[in-house]
């Protein structure tokens, strides 16, 4: 692989696991296209019980879209996203200033997470 432009911006935890099923990672070693570090396993395991792997390229542009009334800084949306938050409690470390530059559209921006994306993995198997 070559890099083409350092540090070209950020990555979403969605990006990433792309990248890595891109590569051919997979639960099952010995499908694996690419030889692949065993720090990208470790990874890829992870972002597999995160919320990244219920999310999608348009889930992901939907949110951005409609987040823009926010005014959310790139590093805050990308944070939204990797994290997930549910409640205004875990969106409040996210956003520098919260309750200044939002005030009560926090819970506005917590119920657009909740629309747009689905729920985490580890959330769907509990509610069931």
């Amino acid at each position: 692989m070559k890099i083409l432009k350092e540090n070209g911006g950020l990555l979403t935890n969605f990006e990433v696991l792309d990248f890595l099923r891109s590569r051919g990672a997979a639960k099952d070693p010995t499908r694996v296209l690419a030889p692949l570090a065993p720090s990208e396993f470790k990874v890829y395991d992870f972002l597999e019980q995160s919320a990244a792997c219920s999310q999608t390229r348009e889930s992901i542009a939907e949110f951005v879209t409609k987040c823009k009334p926010y005014k959310l800084t790139k590093s805050e949306i990308v944070s939204i996203v990797n994290v997930r938050p549910s409640s205004a409690v875990e969106i409040d470390p996210l956003i520098e200033d919260l309750d200044s530059r939002l005030g009560e559209s926090a819970e506005e921006l917590v119920e657009l997470v909740l629309q747009v994306f689905p729920p985490p993995p580890d959330q769907s198997k509990s509610d069931e």
